[in-house]
């Protein structure tokens, strides 16, 4: 399973190094992966990666971040493309921090 993701990203990321150590937990977490990554379904495996750099943006997972766009790149996605899921997915994060910021807000100060 290593020598087929370090195929497919051109490296092992270090959750699949760590995991590997425990099959009961790896293999789960590689099919899952495979399938959510890799398998044909109605968005390309170049969308996907546009997706996972725009969660990754929002949730702040640097290292993820990381190994998407690296992936990203090699699958021929661009510059722009990239600056424009990190967007997305930063405006989601700033929004739901302000929407849980200003029910607070509202909850303060309007009876």
């Amino acid at each position: 399973m290593l020598e087929a993701i370090e195929r497919a990203y051109g490296f092992v990321p270090l959750v699949n190094q760590v995991l590997s150590s425990h099959p009961g937990l790896f293999v789960p977490q590689v099919e899952l992966s495979k399938a959510v990554f890799m398998e044909q379904g109605a968005l390309s495996e170049r969308e996907r990666e546009l997706v996972a750099i725009g969660a990754a943006s929002a949730s702040c997972a640097e290292h993820c971040m990381d190994v998407h766009i690296k992936h990203a790149k090699r699958l021929g996605v661009g510059r722009d493309e990239v600056m424009e899921a990190m967007m997305v997915g930063s405006m989601i994060a700033m929004n739901r921090t302000q929407s849980y910021a200003f029910r607070k807000l509202k909850e303060a100060f309007e009876e």
